[in-house]
């Protein structure tokens, strides 16, 4: 068969189609996130309600003056911006982020697509949204997830996919 250069053109188009960038399904919250932070089990349904109330009242509304209830004072924090310690975590929302508290809603504002738990982890996955970097004028949807090893009704452990702040 004889090269062209209509047959190359062609070919080279079939096969750069095969690189473009398709168009996602967007990720979606569930209708009634409440009920993924239940469980019959009742440990598991305790631990969820721990990163329930960790979601709400402190990453949500930052009532940080509750961490005491959720977190453990040796708290471990895999997140690079974070130290470790209940204390630590406190300061960081508090001091570095200068959050501020607001009122407590009877339900969570967070987009929360699936509620995983196993033994003593929750993991909790999210909807983010992120602006398109090759458009600016856009965004597109993609999925946050969070861990917590819970023990004895408080959080002693957190995994997060953050990466460090610019300085």
């Amino acid at each position: 068969m004889k090269l062209t250069p209509f047959r190359i053109i062609v070919s080279l188009l079939i096969l750069l189609s095969a690189f473009q960038v398709q168009a996602q399904t967007p990720v979606t919250s569930a209708a009634d996130p409440e009920k993924l932070f239940t469980s019959s089990d009742t440990r598991l349904h305790k631990n969820k309600q721990v990163v329930y109330h960790i979601v709400k009242d402190l990453l949500e509304c930052n009532h940080w003056e509750l961490a005491d209830k959720y977190i453990a004072e040796d708290y471990i924090q895999h997140n690079p911006n974070a130290a470790n310690g209940r204390e630590a975590v406190v300061k960081f929302f508090t001091n570095v982020l200068k959050v501020k508290p607001s009122p407590i809603p009877d339900k969570m504002k967070s987009k929360v697509v699936s509620v995983v738990a196993e033994g003593d982890l929750v993991t909790v996955a999210f909807v983010k949204e992120e602006k398109n970097p090759n458009d600016p004028g856009k965004t597109y949807t993609t999925t946050w997830f969070d861990q917590w090893r819970i023990v004895n009704g408080k959080a002693v452990e957190h995994w997060d996919g953050a990466t460090l702040f610019a300085k």
